[in-house]
């Protein structure tokens, strides 16, 4: 696959010449653990700005996907639905011992839409809400997707809001940069429950190719996630479920109450054939998307229902959806070498995916 744009740049980055973070950001609080390290909440000593800093040990095996991580962020997170990459540090450690990488972005205070979803009553949002979060999220994705970079991590833990009700898109862990003449990817990867067919018969037939639109199939789960409590198949093992996605028909909505727009907006999303799937600009066009009434109404809801879940963030509860299993099942999963950064518990976990249009 040629190498273009972020990933073409990896030479250029020297993790040994980065500034010590000491003096300029410093650590707040932990908010999320995951497989790559912790994310802390931090703050800017001079200004008191807050960040969210994600700390890990640069290995010498992870060098190079440290160092496309970084490229992807200071390449695409400017964006108004991508948390915004501010900077990476390294804190150096005593002789023997592995350095500290501090990868700093925007701090996202209230949290992911998962969180979300797990603190509202009957565990569902509105429609509305989940119209305009849908819209955000394709803004962010069209972003990506012309710049030929796929996502390949859409759920909602990896969506986060401001405490204004703003949207952003985080995890360019597990990231790709797709050629510009090829567009397509073979490669396994990504969370089981939102992971497009696709992308899951990759696993299975070395010939099988994906591209940027697995990231739509995986925004159509994220809307019933946010609709139903929990992705279709939440209830089974990881493993069982990437064997029934490509195999069952395409979920849809069970409850009757939803409207005939968002109904045919996730039917539109979960097209089993990726070929037959709308592109991201068709969705955007969508009428779920396209006549959201009275946007202004709509945030202003949402940041209220923001402003009082938030009293409630010290709940700390395990969504019921993660399955932990053991790191034997862990590895089966996740097989090739872009290992998808684990599911960061909390409100931030930072990084995007991108895809190719063409």
């Amino acid at each position: 696959m040629a190498r273009d744009g972020a990933t073409r740049s990896l030479e250029s980055i020297e993790l040994s010449s980065l500034r010590d973070p000491a003096g300029i950001f410093e650590l707040v609080e932990v908010v999320g653990n995951g497989t790559y390290g912790q994310v802390y909440k931090g703050r800017h000593v001079k200004t008191g700005q807050l960040a969210a800093i994600k700390v890990m040990d640069v290995t010498e095996e992870e060098e190079d996907e440290i160092k496309l991580e970084i490229n992807m962020l200071k390449t695409y997170s400017h964006h108004r639905n991508i948390a915004t990459y501010y900077g990476a540090f390294v804190k150096k450690s005593p002789a023997g011992q592995d350095d500290q990488l501090w990868l700093v972005m925007e701090y996202c205070g209230a949290g992911s839409v998962t969180d979300l979803v797990k603190k509202t009553k009957s565990n569902c949002l509105k429609e509305d809400w989940i119209a305009y979060i849908c819209r955000e999220v394709l803004r962010g994705l069209s972003h990506l997707h012309s710049h030929h970079v796929i996502h390949r991590d859409i759920k909602g833990q990896n969506v986060l809001l401001t405490e204004n009700a703003e949207v952003k898109l985080v995890d360019f862990g597990v990231s790709a940069q797709l050629d510009r003449t090829i567009g397509r990817r073979n490669t396994f990867i990504g969370t089981p429950y939102w992971m497009a067919p696709e992308v899951i018969a990759c696993d299975e037939n070395q010939d099988a190719t994906y591209d940027y639109r697995s990231d739509l199939w995986s925004l159509g789960i994220t809307a019933l996630e946010m609709a139903e409590g929990a992705p279709p198949l939440c209830d089974m093992h990881p493993m069982r479920a990437l064997f029934l996605i490509p195999r069952n028909p395409p979920p849809r909505l069970k409850s009757r109450k939803w409207s005939k727009k968002f109904q045919t907006f996730v039917e539109s999303c979960l097209v089993k054939n990726h070929q037959h799937r709308p592109t991201t600009e068709t969705l955007l066009r969508h009428s779920f998307i396209k006549d959201l009434p009275n946007e202004r109404q709509v945030r202003i809801t949402l940041k209220d229902h923001l402003d009082r879940t938030r009293k409630k963030k010290g709940d700390k509860e395990e969504t019921e959806y993660e399955y932990s299993g053991s790191e034997d099942e862990e590895g089966e999963m996740n097989e090739d070498e872009g290992e998808p950064r684990c599911v960061l518990n909390s409100i931030l976990a930072h990084t995007c995916t991108h895809t190719s249009p063409s």
